[in-house]
């Protein structure tokens, strides 16, 4: 995307933003649009959290409960007599 843009372009954006915005401004325009990719950052890995956490969820549910026992009585042979 920016391929066409060259150094030239580069710089005449940044007076371009000077003449638009003032010298005052740009440092809190740029807090502004930092605080903006922060929160998005932010409230995309909290949307990737949920989503991995209810997966887990999910195949903790679809595991099947395997009961734990303890074989007090001998094995019953149902072999047939000789």
């Amino acid at each position: 995307m920016f391929n066409s843009i060259g150094p030239t372009g580069f710089i005449l954006l940044a007076v371009l933003a000077l003449l638009l915005f003032g010298p005052n401004k740009l440092p809190e325009l740029g807090r502004a649009v930092g605080r903006t990719f922060r929160e998005f950052k932010e409230g995309a890995r909290d949307i990737i959290s949920d989503d991995d956490a209810s997966s887990r969820k999910e195949q903790e549910k679809a595991k099947p409960l395997v009961a734990e026992t303890t074989i007090t009585e001998k094995p019953v042979d149902k072999r047939l007599p000789e």
